[in-house]
């Protein structure tokens, strides 16, 4: 692939499509830092869909944050409003949208055949399977022309505001052990909810924890069937936080048992110490990533099964690589983190 062109002079005003996951927006911080590093005096923004938006307002190096509502009504919102748009998602759509814009440099990766309306285009490079995604991102700055920092940063610090909105939800009968039974993509993902109910009655007596369940509005059934399974009933929050809400109720915890999640990586980047269990997901490449001055130690839980990670929604056959994660395994995991101090 031939070297790309210099960057162009001035790039006085970034537009950074957003990912649309909790968790990816997460895992691109560092691409976001390297952007400001690369245009310390630019203004940046971001366009990200509703559900992640918030999280950007606790990311010192955003300047402001637009909502995204679809190509069409994207494209009339930033229309004559930037000078380069750079885009983290793969898919056509953010590409066109940006296009339709008349924003002048669009860069990203030239996947899903938008590559033509892309004015910088970046190949995926077989270095980054494998990897975090975090190096997923960055590769393709890199791609582009762009430095990346040889250390990269997605941590989070959680808003004094946002801390006591956890607090005041919380209440002060602590200290909290966290529990996040739900995982967007389907259930591939998600451990046994018999087996998070008896975890969590196990580590939260023998530690001296209060439990608190974390996750969305559609989790929320699965959460109160957990929670009627318990010993010692839990908070049930799930589905009754804002996004700043679950920042701050993340940033309380001293531990975090979870499925591979959006909820995981925010918990991870706010320096929490997080235990997470593994099925279908490549550990590889979507493991809580610890980095920056609040970096805490997390473990991963995982059956080495043939078939995992399949990368499915659902269980084609057993859910062999969940059912052999056995309880007595997670609660000693949980119990040696907390031994240890890191939790």
């Amino acid at each position: 692939m031939p070297s790309p062109e210099p960057l162009p002079p001035r790039a006085e005003r970034l537009l950074v499509r957003a990912p649309n996951w909790l968790g990816d927006v997460v895992l691109s911080l560092p691409a976001v830092r390297d952007l400001r590093r690369n245009f310390p005096a630019s203004r940046l923004d971001v366009l990200a869909r509703p559900g992640v938006a918030e999280l950007y307002r606790a990311v010192a190096e955003v300047d402001g944050v637009r909502e995204s509502r679809g190509p069409a009504a994207d494209a009339a919102a930033v229309r004559g409003a930037f000078d380069a748009a750079v885009l983290l998602p793969n898919s056509l759509a953010s590409a066109l949208a940006v296009w339709r814009a008349g924003i002048p440099e669009r860069w990203g990766y030239g996947t899903d055949g938008r590559g033509p309306l892309l004015t910088r285009r970046a190949r995926v490079p077989a270095a980054v399977r494998g990897r975090s995604e975090v190096y997923y991102y960055r590769a393709m700055l890199a791609g582009i022309g762009l430095r990346v920092c040889a250390a990269p940063d997605a941590s989070l610090a959680c808003p004094e505001e946002w801390s006591a909105r956890g607090r005041a939800l919380l209440g002060d009968d602590g200290p909290w052990l966290g529990l996040n039974p739900g995982a967007s993509f389907g259930t591939a993902k998600r451990w046994m909810p018999e087996r998070f109910a008896a975890a969590a009655d196990l580590v939260g007596r023998r530690a001296g924890l209060r439990v608190v369940m974390v996750g969305g509005p559609a989790e929320r059934p699965l959460a109160d069937w957990i929670a009627a399974g318990m010993q010692t009933k839990p908070r049930v929050l799930s589905g009754e936080t804002s996004l700043a809400e679950l920042v701050g109720v993340l940033s309380r915890l001293r531990l975090l048992i979870t499925n591979d999640s959006g909820p995981m990586h925010v918990t991870a980047a706010l320096g929490i110490p997080v235990l997470a269990v593994f099925g279908s997901t490549d550990w590889r490449e979507t493991a809580p990533f610890a980095s920056g001055p609040r970096a805490a130690p997390h473990r991963l839980v995982r059956e080495a099964v043939h078939c995992s990670p399949c990368k499915l929604r659902e269980c084609p056959i057993d859910h062999r690589c969940m059912l052999r994660v056995g309880v007595d395994r997670v609660v000693a995991e949980a119990e040696d983190m907390l031994a240890r101090g890191a939790a």
